[in-house]
């Protein structure tokens, strides 16, 4: 007995938790969660050794292209021009300072680009260059315009511009499949913008001089008309404005001051002023006479008397010290002084009456000059004040004038500066560099049609790839297994690469197929804790999955270790196992009450027997419904170690669900690459709704290159390590 499965000294394989007698309701299987389209890196490279000559298909179409490509695209050639842009600079302080600042240098570049696209800028190079009459580049059908119309749109379809992303320089440049023309048209282009920019400037100052023109014109009429109301009015009013208000740089507010009544009034303010000072002056000495009194005033007839009186005092004063008054030269001096003083006395009575006539006739004259002045001031102060009040109107009439004048003034001079300055000056624009004539074409490109063609085949490659892939959606692998059905695979087994028999695949143990199945077998030894179960069925999703020839492998592969094997063929539609009686059969026992052992078979296999189908049923889901199939399974487990129940596909079929609630233990069988996963899931979800347990899942007619190991390649090196063993062991120990 093979070690690999331990059985007791009675033959049968112990009852696992799982492994109920038939009959018993199992409880329902649970699988873990499902994974749809799940495309990682293992996906993908899958998919690519799969399709791999799809995509190196579509990779040659690419690179195909591309060459077609190259081969039809007319050849076309590039010319550059390069322009700097100067941007104008903004007058911030005072014009004689001659101090500016730059305006927005990108706006005004961006703006410069814009008008080097522009459609006006197109038709102006077509017509510079008398592009509509040539007939190479436009034909010579349709009238002169139309011609004109396509050379325009010639012209914008080949230009290119380059908008700088820094610095003041533009590049563009111009295709054309003629490497002189796209040369020609390059430098019309710039010539073209830098005219039009020209003209432009032109055209705006002589809008901007007959705006003025107009603008003057009509200022200067409304001038003279308020001139003339001014002069109109000042002449019914009797204004006479000596301050010249009225000229360039009078006054705007008139002043009844300038008048003539303003004049008269000031001078005679000023005349009174000095007629009151006089009188002020006489009224004093006049008073000061008066006060005096007769005999006070000095004269030039009494200053000689007084100063001989003066000597006859300073000589009695003297005398005196030696002499009495009473003296005769005393008494005779003294007559004399008093004679003096009598006689200075009368003279100066006489003096003070003329002085103080001719001070009170100053007084009077001067009071009636102030007066008369007086008066006069009076009457020119209710003059100017009257003219103070007509001024108001000639004010405002004043101010329009004043208001005119200036507005003509500054359009005048603005007239004069875009006269002297608005002309058509310089350009902010500059050519750099002229196109030259191209040496060769740009374009077709041919590596880089090359690497677009075979990046674009690889690419459509790929995803046609992926995209039939999940339009398929079959189940090719293992992880496919796991991730879309939730399922374990118990093994795989590879695809058969001869024709032969697969029952003498079998009988070579080294075979591919056969160590497949050993390896499948040794892993259903773990699906319980007990080790594989005693009754297994075996289903598929649709026929000609591989599931008989996996029931006679399994069951070969215990047998050949050992074990008693009964393979039932319960596919009562489509049997694929033939016994030489054929009134034997699972058909038969379903409809008598015979011995299961009366039925069996013996196979060419040891310890492998089989309970063939027998003659097709009309009912075959009527007879796998009874109970007396349950009976059959238990007495066959009374006889046998492990009983293999070979079950009809599930899909379409009410077979394979009650065969599966009486087995209970359910191996399902998917064929790789045709099985799709959709179908796959329904069929579990029936067979678990049964019931049953599903132990794993086997994977058939597997490609070497969707494998997770490689049979041939395993046994070359076991072969090879063999060699190198027996290289090692001396000559006279290799027998």
């Amino acid at each position: 007995m093979n070690r690999d499965l331990a059985f007791p000294a009675n033959g049968r394989l112990p009852a696992a938790p799982g492994d109920l007698r038939p009959g018993a309701t199992p409880p329902v299987g649970r699988r873990p969660a499902v994974q749809h389209n799940n495309l990682d890196l293992a996906s993908l490279l899958r998919i690519v050794r799969e399709w791999r000559w799809l995509i190196l298909a579509a990779a040659v179409v690419g690179l195909a292209g591309g060459i077609i490509l190259t081969m039809l695209t007319t050849p076309l050639y590039r010319s550059f021009v390069t322009l700097e842009v100067n941007p104008p600079r903004v007058q911030v302080l005072a014009k004689d300072e001659n101090e500016g600042q730059a305006s927005n240098d990108w706006d005004f570049i961006a703006t410069q680009v814009g008008l080097l696209q522009s459609r006006a800028v197109a038709e102006r190079t077509a017509q510079d260059l008398n592009l509509a009459a040539n007939k190479d580049v436009v034909g010579a059908a349709g009238t002169l315009q139309e011609r004109l119309g396509r050379a325009t749109g010639l012209v914008a379809g080949g230009l290119d511009v380059t908008v700088p992303e820094e610095g003041t320089l533009i590049r563009y440049s111009y295709t054309s499949a003629n490497p002189q023309l796209a040369a020609t048209i390059a430098n019309g282009l710039a010539d073209s913008f830098i005219n039009s920019g020209l003209q432009r400037r032109f055209e705006s100052s002589a809008y901007a001089r007959q705006f003025l023109e107009r603008q003057i014109a009509k200022t200067r009429g409304d001038l003279e008309r308020s001139e003339q109301a001014l002069a109109r009015y000042a002449q019914a009013q009797g204004i006479i404005n000596l301050g010249g208000s009225g000229g360039q740089g009078g006054s705007s507010s008139p002043d009844p001051g300038n008048s003539l009544q303003g004049d008269s009034l000031a001078a005679l303010n000023s005349a009174l002023a000095q007629a009151t000072a006089r009188r002020v002056a006489a009224e004093g000495a006049y008073r000061a006479a008066v006060s005096t009194g007769p005999g006070t005033a000095v004269t030039s007839s009494t200053s000689g008397l007084r100063q001989a009186r003066a000597g006859l005092e300073a000589e009695y004063s003297e005398k005196r010290a030696s002499l009495q008054p009473e003296h005769p030269e005393m008494v005779s001096l003294r007559q004399r002084i008093d004679e003096l003083t009598q006689q200075i006395a009368r003279e100066g009575a006489q003096a003070t009456a003329g002085v103080n006539n001719t001070l009170s006739a100053e007084y009077r004259g001067a009071v009636a000059a102030e007066r008369a002045l007086q008066g006069r001031v009076n009457s020119l102060k209710g003059q100017v004040l009257d003219l103070r009040g007509r001024s108001v109107q000639y004010g405002t009439i004043q101010r329009d004038v004043d208001t005119n004048r200036s507005l003509y003034d500054a359009l005048l001079g603005r007239y004069k500066e875009i006269g002297v300055a608005g002309g058509i000056g310089t350009s902010p624009i500059s050519i750099v560099d002229r196109a030259e004539p191209a040496a060769a074409p740009f374009k077709p490109n041919l590596p880089k049609n090359l690497l677009a063609g075979l990046a674009i085949g690889l690419i459509g490659g790929m995803g046609a790839a992926v995209g039939l892939d999940l339009l398929r959606d079959t189940i090719r692998t293992r992880d496919d297994m796991r991730n879309k059905l939730g399922l374990a695979c118990v093994g795989q087994i590879p695809k058969r690469q001869t024709k032969g028999d697969f029952v003498e695949d079998l009988k070579d143990p080294g075979s591919v197929v056969s160590e497949a199945y050993s390896a499948t077998a040794a892993a259903l030894r773990f699906t319980t804790e007990h080790g594989a179960p005693r009754t297994m069925m075996v289903t598929s999703t649709s026929p000609a999955e591989g599931k008989s020839s996996s029931a006679l492998a399994l069951a070969q592969n215990f047998a050949r270790r050992g074990i008693n094997v009964l393979l039932i063929d319960a596919d009562l539609r489509k049997p694929a196992f033939r016994a030489a009686n054929d009134e034997i059969g699972l058909t038969k026992l379903l409809t008598n009450e015979d011995e299961l052992l009366s039925h069996v078979a013996p196979t060419q296999f040891d310890h492998l027997s089989l309970l063939p189908c027998g003659t097709l049923p009309p009912n075959p889901a009527d007879l796998l419904a009874t109970t007396r199939f349950a009976m059959i399974i238990e007495e066959a487990l009374q006889h046998f170690q492990m009983v293999i129940v070979d079950s009809p596909p599930v899909i379409g079929l009410a077979d394979a669900p009650l065969i599966a609630h009486t087995c209970r233990n359910v191996l399902f069988v998917v064929e790789s690459g045709r099985t799709r996963t959709r179908q796959a899931a329904e069929s579990l979800n029936n067979l678990e709704a049964s019931g049953a347990h599903l132990i794993g899942g086997l994977l058939t007619k597997a490609s070497e290159s969707n494998g997770d190991y490689n049979y041939y390649s395993y046994r070359y090196g076991e072969l090879a390590d063999k060699r190198e063993r027996i290289a090692l062991i001396p000559h006279h120990q290799e027998g």
